[in-house]
């Protein structure tokens, strides 16, 4: 995902074409570039599947294992560390971040250095949830090396399905069923899950992890020209931006219509409908990309607008499955 182009006063080109940072900038310009770098609000879609599982859990049986859960979001932040410095290096080597100034690489001016940060973030990240495992069943470590390797295949050589407009059901699989499956046998008791629960992860984390999607659809939106001119053919590129728009209400809309269909088909309790409060932050995105789809600067926020709507929406959403057992117990 990529964020919005800060303003940098001063920058000088080298030989290979690449856009540095000079060291004329201020630190005031580098706080700022470091922050936009480090893009912390992002990480809420790494520990959504756990936080909506441990909601349909504590629902169900009112019951989670804390520790579990506890370790299940640190692995989920570490992992998507790995996923975002390595995305920051794979596409300085295509050029995609030429004017990327709050890139990591652009930044520490040491790819060897990021790599090693991203491949330790992923080796932890992966042995906690190796430990996690142990308590409860193998197959999660299975699951959740499948979702590293999704997120490899989005930005990766050679295959770089990111590149081929793909991304987007690549992040629906990992954050939907796979995370979600992991997740609730993670934290459930070790009796609840003898085989893998894909019906239920398929329920739970289909509209969570659509929003997900929805983010990383929105990223695309101010930076549709650079990417354009290294041929990645993200959705934004192949639609333009005016339809793209068009498709925009389409888009929330299914999410809440796979969050409403459950409760309408008697499947979840009717507590669950308190996720429609994230329906105003989902408007505010439909009519800012509808009257600025093709101007850059006037959205390059919507991806955390639409940010904002992922988090409301998955908090929401486990807050109904959690407090449904006051109501129907």
């Amino acid at each position: 995902m990529h964020e919005l182009l800060p303003s940098l006063k001063g920058y000088t080109k080298k030989q290979t074409g690449r856009i540095s940072l000079s060291v004329k900038s201020s630190t005031t310009e580098r706080k700022h570039l470091w922050q936009a770098a480090i893009k912390w609000p992002l990480y809420s879609v790494a520990i959504m599947p756990v936080i909506v599982s441990a909601g349909w859990e504590l629902g169900n049986s009112g019951n989670i294992r804390l520790g579990q859960f506890i370790g299940f979001l640190i692995a989920s932040i570490l992992i998507l560390l790995w996923e975002n410095l390595t995305n920051d290096l794979f596409d300085d080597e295509t050029g995609v971040d030429k004017y990327k100034f709050h890139s990591v690489v652009a930044l520490t001016g040491s790819k060897s250095t990021v790599s090693r940060v991203a491949y330790f973030s992923l080796l932890l990240g992966l042995f906690i949830i190796f430990i996690l495992a142990l308590k409860s069943k193998i197959t999660v470590l299975f699951l959740v090396i499948i979702c590293c390797f999704l997120g490899y295949l989005y930005q990766g050589p050679p295959f770089r399905l990111g590149y081929k407009g793909l991304g987007e059901p690549l992040c629906w699989i990992a954050f939907g069923p796979l995370a979600t499956a992991a997740a609730l046998i993670v934290i459930s008791p070790k009796s609840n899950f003898d085989t893998i629960p894909w019906g239920t992860a398929l329920i739970v984390g289909a509209g969570p992890a659509m929003a997900t999607t929805l983010v990383l659809f929105c990223s695309h939106f101010h930076q549709i020209n650079q990417d354009a001119a290294v041929g990645k053919k993200s959705p934004l590129v192949i639609l333009g931006t005016h339809r793209a728009a068009e498709f925009l209400p389409w888009f929330v809309g299914l999410i809440l219509l796979l969050e409403l269909l459950p409760v309408l088909l008697g499947i979840w309790p009717i507590t669950t409908l308190i996720c429609l409060i994230s329906l105003p932050s989902g408007l505010d995105l439909i009519k800012l990309i509808k009257r600025h789809h093709n101007q850059p600067e006037r959205i390059k926020n919507s991806k955390f607008l639409a940010l904002r709507f992922q988090t409301i929406n998955g908090l929401c959403l486990s807050i109904g499955f959690a407090i449904s057992s006051f109501f129907y117990n």
